[in-house]
């Protein structure tokens, strides 16, 4: 529930929120981190729980009004839904090759958001090219947390600062006009997360840790303010 704020929030300006829990990559099972299988489910259980949610009786949704926001790998999750063609990297699969995913897009989907994504997995030229609808995008310019992409590292494996994320979203989806990118300032990787209570603020918990001087409880507000309005906008006129 590392994004309760906004999703109580969404909840209570009428939207109907799902936060499915990916098995084999949550906090209680995170078996298939840094695999293939995982790039491959985390789409398919956003479409599996969309599923079920159009399907309930206890909703009555606007048919193919789908938003998907997400955080960090959440962001490749919600890229790859929305059309997004990703490549595993060698590390990342039984050959110990690169590999493409292949993701059937859920075309319900009609906006995103996304949080200090990671997209590494699309540097592929036109793996963005199917990506077609208006995307919110947030990232922290004190974000410094190491996540794949294209630096190697002197064991094999790579890492990418995460500015270099959002440039290859924005470089690789061919309608600029769709992307509303904003940076902000002195944010860390974690500041998009749900404030943490005082008590549990401390280094032993990463996500709970905004660089010096940032007011996550402040900004949180304003991001959940414009993350409703870019949904209300964006989903009600699909």
């Amino acid at each position: 529930m590392l994004h309760r704020g906004l999703a109580i929030d969404l909840a209570r300006h009428g939207f109907v929120v799902a936060l499915p829990e990916h098995p084999g990559n949550s906090r209680t099972d995170n078996s298939l981190a840094g695999t293939k299988a995982n790039l491959l489910n985390r789409p398919r259980h956003l479409c599996a729980a969309a599923d079920w949610a159009y399907q309930s009786e206890l909703f009555h949704l606007v048919p193919a009004s789908l938003g998907v926001i997400g955080h960090s790998l959440g962001g490749y999750t919600a890229l790859a839904t929305a059309g997004g063609r990703p490549t595993a990297f060698p590390w990342e699969t039984e050959r110990k090759e690169a590999e493409e995913i292949h993701v059937t897009p859920d075309t319900r989907v009609k906006a995103l958001v996304l949080l200090a994504p990671a997209a590494a997995w699309f540097l592929e030229q036109g793996a963005l090219d199917d990506v077609s609808i208006p995307i919110l995008m947030f990232t922290g310019d004190k974000d410094d947390l190491e996540i794949p992409g294209h630096k190697t590292l002197a064991d094999g494996s790579v890492v990418f600062m995460p500015a270099g994320h959002s440039a290859i979203v924005k470089r690789g989806v061919r309608n600029q006009g769709l992307v509303d990118h904003r940076v902000i300032s002195n944010a860390g990787h974690y500041s998009f997360m749900s404030p943490y209570p005082v008590e549990m603020r401390t280094l032993g918990v990463p996500p709970s840790q905004d660089p010096a001087g940032f007011d996550r409880v402040s900004f949180y507000d304003e991001m959940c303010t414009d993350v409703r309005a870019f949904l209300h906008q964006t989903l009600r006129t699909s």
